[in-house]
């Protein structure tokens, strides 16, 4: 079978995690480095035809004018990750890929966000109908030009701040009708790039805190072209291990009394999230987790605190009080170390290839089985790390057979 061709358009393309995923896959495709961390490495999945890393086409939207290799040159130089070799031998692969990346939009993406925008937009006041247009016809050109058998949009863009939504985000007909007038208030950022992607039957992955496509509507939408679509906020660090570690108090019957996370990072995300209306969606999702699997709520602080020459690199330290027999009060201190973006890259490397996967055999909707990479699953209220990973594997296994 010939092998297909997968358009991997990322928004927020030049970031840390945008850059790590492209220089990665050139460089696992030119044979310069191994694929550890890549889950879809597993035993597991033998004998299933996976997209392999020269099969993904890159493209994708950004508001900052600059090129891959110059963000990974930026990442070599502050946190010193990649190799000068490396980013030489892939070079021409960022520089393409540097080529098929367009102006995006922030429309809804907040204040932080829109700071860091140095390129050029279009009409000053769009509406969100014109803002859609707009990128589905970038996301139109791309598959047209590179005979893209099938379009995964993944968001790996800075996060943005909550957004409320109401009753004409319920239904796709009634939103719609809205986005011809609607403005920033009406929806997000990462929405518009959902609605995008959507409407020409793509897949959308929301590897972010923000909303996305996690609203009726849209949801309305994928299901009437067949697109499908997972999230959302990829579950890299400190909240992996606390998905790991509950279930064990929990299964022990030892009874959490508080659990505290103090986090320090630098780069352009941990800039974002020093604005406290961004701060509040990712704590959000990092600190829900405790109580759905514990089934209780513990006296629980998340903190996120910008340390600028930390670079891409991120570490997180936790104290959790508990008290066992007799009443017998106890602590467990972790402290979690590592770098934000190569933590980040090979899970969503990993998505893609399972979307790839799914939209092969014919799926549409929700991917549900991909919980165990995501802090916030959509349409899924299990949080134990376990049990996620057990819905992954009876997926895979129902693939092998058939």
């Amino acid at each position: 079978m010939a092998r297909q061709r997968v358009g991997l358009w990322l928004v927020g393309a030049f970031g840390g995690v945008g850059t790590t995923i492209t220089l990665g896959l050139s460089a696992m495709a030119r044979g310069l480095s191994a694929r550890t961390a890549l889950v879809t490495e597993l035993p597991m999945f033998g004998g299933l035809e996976m997209a392999e890393p020269g099969d993904f086409i890159v493209g994708g939207h950004e508001i900052r004018r600059t090129s891959f290799r110059e963000s990974a040159e930026e990442l070599r130089r502050t946190s010193a990750v990649f190799s000068a070799e490396w980013i030489a031998a892939c070079g021409d692969d960022l520089d393409a890929a540097t080529a098929r990346v367009r102006p995006g939009t922030i429309l809804g993406a907040g204040d932080a966000v829109a700071r860091l925008s140095n390129w050029e937009f279009g009409a000053s006041s769009p509406t969100v109908a014109e803002v859609v247009d707009r990128i589905a016809a970038d996301l139109s050109a791309f598959v047209a030009a590179e005979s893209i058998d099938h379009l995964i949009v993944l968001n790996v863009s800075s996060t943005e701040p909550p957004f409320p939504t109401g009753p004409v985000h319920q239904r796709w007909e009634s939103l719609q009708t809205a986005m011809a007038d609607g403005g920033s208030s009406l929806l997000p950022a990462s929405s518009i790039y959902a609605a995008a992607a959507f409407r020409g039957g793509h897949t959308y992955i929301n590897f972010t805190p923000s909303l996305g496509a996690s609203i009726p509507a849209l949801h309305e939408l994928a299901e009437s072209t067949g697109a499908i679509h997972a999230g959302k906020d990829g579950k890299t660090g400190e909240t992996l291990m606390k998905t790991v570690l509950a279930p064990m108090f929990a299964h022990r019957n030892l009874k959490v009394m508080s659990w505290v996370g103090h986090n320090i990072f630098g780069n352009r995300d941990g800039l974002i999230l020093d604005d406290p209306a961004n701060k509040s969606s990712k704590v959000r999702t990092k600190d829900q987790v405790i109580t759905e699997i514990l089934g209780y709520k513990p006296s629980s602080l998340v903190t996120i605190e910008y340390v600028p020459d930390m670079g891409d690199w991120k570490t997180a330290w936790d104290h959790i009080h508990f008290e066992g027999f007799l009443g017998t009060k106890m602590t467990l201190q972790f402290t979690w170390q590592g770098c934000d973006s190569l933590l980040a890259a090979p899970l969503a490397i990993d998505l893609a290839r399972l979307a790839d996967l799914e939209k092969r055999r014919g799926g549409r909707g929700s991917l549900r089985h991909l919980a165990s990479f995501f802090k916030s699953p959509e349409g899924v209220d299990e949080n134990d790390f376990f049990r996620q990973f057990m819905m992954l594997e009876s997926y895979i296994q129902n693939c092998q057979k058939a």
